[in-house]
């Protein structure tokens, strides 16, 4: 760029000399040709020359002015090499970059793909999530229904128990207070039957016969007085049964007890034994003189419910005992 101003410049000044030279040279010829004293012609050659000279001049002041041009426009293209060197520089270095951030970016890239997959997992989750809490609460709801429904159905159901279980109560009530009425005629009928006798009492609601009177000491067999007692009690029942109405669920309990003195025997290991084989023997007897074996229960305490807590003979006597009771099943 700054080379052909250079000989623009160049051959300006030779065009300058050259035309110099062609009016030098034509003065000079016009000059021998009027040498002879054409003053004018000299005059206007010197004129032409003063021309010629301005125009040198100017020529040189844009002579110069083109080569500080030149110099600044050198300068310029230096200025530009280097900036040019620098960025190539820069260039290489941003394309080192340019490589490593697409690197980083495509990293990124799979790093983003990978979150994304992710993310669609995690809401594909949280979907089924949300459905399976819908599919809940509607489980729930249906329960709470069913548990509003199955509560009023109890709580009609309880007031139906409850009011059954006062008619029952009301019903067992008086069947109580029937059995009891049954229960004083029996008392009394057996008063009768055994109005004699002193080893037989009554205590409370229980009929009580000393063992003595239907066993032997330490024996389940009965004597023969014990038999003839047992077949007035016999008698007795009998005729309470067929006097109870048969609504009346009603029982005969014979319980067989002992004193606290130990009782070791090949029939009769402990107290248990004997009391429970008495009782036993009672029921059994009964039974067969036709008192409904339904209506006749048995049981044996040894020597664990006493009536008296002494230890003298008296109180061993009444301790061991045969009770007989009247009583609901």
């Amino acid at each position: 760029m700054a080379w052909p101003a250079y000989v623009d410049v160049l051959s300006t000044l030779l065009l300058v000399v050259t035309f110099l030279m062609s009016i030098f040279m034509t003065a000079q010829y016009y000059s021998g040709l009027e040498v002879s004293g054409k003053d004018t012609a000299l005059q206007r050659l010197n004129r032409q020359i003063a021309e010629l000279t301005n125009l040198l001049s100017l020529e040189k002041g844009r002579t110069k002015t083109g080569e500080d041009d030149l110099a600044t426009v050198q300068a310029s293209l230096n200025a530009l090499k280097e900036e040019n060197t620098k960025l190539q520089g820069l260039a290489v270095t941003s394309d080192e970059k340019a490589k490593a951030a697409e690197s980083g970016l495509g990293g990124l890239s799979k790093d983003l793909d990978a979150q994304k997959a992710i993310s669609n997992e995690a809401l594909a989750k949280v979907d089924l999530l949300n459905q399976q809490m819908l599919a809940l609460r509607k489980q729930v709801a249906a329960l709470n229904e069913a548990l509003g429904a199955s509560e009023k159905k109890d709580s009609e159901s309880q007031d139906r128990i409850k009011d059954l279980g006062n008619r029952l109560n009301a019903a067992l009530a008086r069947q109580v207070q029937e059995l009891q009425r049954y229960r004083s005629d029996f008392f009394g009928r057996l008063r009768d039957l055994l109005k004699d006798r002193q080893d037989i009492r009554v205590v409370g609601d229980r009929f009580v016969f000393q063992s003595e009177v239907l066993f032997p000491s330490g024996s389940a067999e009965m004597t023969p007085e014990g038999l003839g007692t047992l077949d007035q009690l016999a008698t007795a029942v009998n005729e309470l049964t067929s006097k109870i109405p048969a609504e009346i669920d009603w029982a005969f309990q014979v319980d067989g007890h002992t004193d606290n003195r130990p009782i070791a025997s090949s029939s009769f290991p402990s107290n248990w034994e004997l009391s429970t084989a008495r009782a036993v023997s009672v029921v059994k007897y009964l039974a067969s003189k036709g008192v409904p074996a339904d209506r006749l229960v048995a049981a044996g305490h040894g020597e664990f419910q006493p009536l008296e807590s002494g230890q003298d003979e008296e109180s061993l006597r009444k301790n061991r005992r045969i009770e007989l009771k009247l009583t609901n099943k």
